[in-house]
């Protein structure tokens, strides 16, 4: 099986959704992550900064009414308030050397109902029963980290002074995993957070189908004009750029396909038609030598006239060899130097002697001096008797036709120019396009329209060119350039 069936496709719009809802799920695991992250830490360092200003505060009454060595248990009561913040700390209060004198845990906190507060959080276990640890005591920092039961805690400590003396400390404990522990943000985050991948889903799904669409529309074009239907609808309102030349790209190919469809089926009707007519009268003329129907002289020209279809039935199917094997490169060119002067006169020469009519002058104006150029000869003349034999056919056998030589800088350029009625404006830009024939001609003289299209090709393999230089009621100009050096033999 191969790859091309093996490989499973997927519409485009679902094929990008995916993606780009993969990006966008991954996007917010990071910033969920992130959030989170920085959400734990500023908790923990706002429980933090609460803990040392309740703890600066309790350091602060307990100074100024300290009475005796042991602090009444209301202190502890007035300040378990910090259960709003959802943490509910140790506190301690110790002499100068670390000794507990009194705490909120277990075995120091109120028993009495009428004393405690019952909406509070549970009593913190205890984690000392005597002394706090050295860690913490010889510590001169307010905000101390220490590590207890394999676990990490905070612990904050405010000096309790009396005489500008430290008697003793207030120190606040809790553990890290509660500081930074959060419900209602964490279910605010995930709303949000759920909220956002709705949006982003349906946007890149929305965003997905328009971008899908235009390029939808242009496969199915290209399948009609597949099947051969060249009427194809394209919306003109998309606004994306690339989207936008991609559509006029194939609406114009579109165009140029049909117009190529048109040519080809109406080239195809007057190839056959032309080279029916003759094959036709060949018919008939024998045919009518055959039974009899002419005889004697009437009989000989019969001959003679089915002779001359069959010479321009030779022509034209030559022509149409010719030119397939130029349009495959298929025809060898030889070069060799020629004398550019004495060639074009005597290839003038030839074709005037071969016209059975003399109405046609034709005049040359060589080159001042002699040149030497590297051509093939056979193929030059073609193209000079091509334009000769239209130049004559424009003037209806009677006109004047002139060759001018020039030499420029780089090229021999000859200027073929007659005196005949010249090709309309609208069809001179179709003069070398294979097939074509003008209005004019097409219903006067007998052809394919391949001469000039066949004659610009064999003067480009000769590394020159053949131009349409003018075209006017007086008259119609060509110019053939071939160079002077030629830097590469095609062979």
């Amino acid at each position: 099986m191969s790859k091309n069936k093996e490989m499973k496709r997927v519409p485009l719009a679902r094929y990008w959704t995916l993606r780009y809802l993969a990006a966008l799920i991954i996007g917010l695991l990071v910033v969920s992550i992130l959030s989170i992250t920085w959400l734990r830490h500023n908790t923990m360092t706002n429980r933090v900064d609460m803990l040392e200003v309740v703890a600066d505060e309790m350091a602060s009454r307990i100074t100024e009414s300290i009475t005796s060595e042991e602090a009444q248990p209301g202190i502890f009561r007035e300040r378990t308030p910090l259960a709003n913040l959802g943490i509910n700390p140790k506190i301690y209060l110790v002499n100068a050397t670390g000794n507990i004198i009194s705490s909120n845990e277990p075995k120091n906190a109120p028993q009495k109902m009428n004393e405690a507060q019952p909406n509070l959080p549970a009593p913190p276990e205890s984690l000392f029963e005597q002394t706090l640890p050295k860690t913490i005591m010889a510590s001169k920092k307010d905000i101390i980290k220490v590590q207890l039961n394999n676990d990490s805690y905070y612990a904050v400590k405010k000096a309790i002074n009396s005489n500008k003396k430290t008697v003793g400390y207030v120190v606040l404990l809790e553990s890290k995993k509660n500081l930074a522990h959060v419900d209602q943000e964490y279910s605010q985050l995930a709303a949000i957070i759920i909220a956002l991948a709705l949006i982003g889903t349906i946007a890149i799904y929305l965003l997905s189908r328009r971008l899908s669409k235009p390029i939808k529309d242009v496969a199915q074009a290209a399948q009609q004009i597949q099947s051969g239907d060249y009427n194809v609808a394209l919306a003109n309102d998309v606004k994306e750029k690339e989207v936008y030349d991609l559509i006029e790209s194939f609406r114009d190919m579109a165009a140029r396909l049909k117009q190529l469809e048109a040519t080809r089926t109406e080239l195809l009707a007057g190839v056959t038609h032309e080279l029916k007519t003759p094959v036709t009268s060949i018919s008939g003329l024998l045919q009518a030598v055959k039974d009899g129907v002419v005889t004697g002289e009437d009989e000989k020209e019969f001959v003679k006239m089915a002779l001359n279809e069959t010479t321009k039935l030779k022509t034209m199917v030559g022509d149409l060899l010719a030119f397939n094997s130029f349009a495959v490169n298929a025809i060898p060119v030889h070069i060799q130097p020629y004398a550019i002067n004495h060639y074009v006169q005597e290839s003038t020469v030839q074709w005037a002697m071969s016209q059975p009519e003399k109405g046609v002058q034709v005049d040359v104006d060589l080159l001042p001096e002699e040149r030497t150029v590297q051509l093939d000869g056979v193929r030059f003349q073609q193209i000079l008797t091509n334009l000769l034999t239209n130049a004559k056919q424009a003037m209806e056998g009677s006109g004047h036709i002139q060759l001018t030589m020039q030499e420029e800088e780089k090229d021999i350029a000859i200027f073929v120019a007659d005196t005949g009625k010249g090709i309309p404006i609208e069809e001179q830009p179709f003069v070398f396009e294979r097939f074509y024939r003008g209005e004019n001609k097409k219903y006067a003289v007998r052809g394919l329209g391949l001469g000039l299209a066949l004659s610009k090709m064999m003067a480009q393999s000769l590394q020159g060119d053949l131009q349409l230089i003018s075209s006017t009621t007086n008259g119609t100009t060509f110019k053939i350039m071939l160079p002077k050096v030629i830097s590469e033999t095609t062979e």
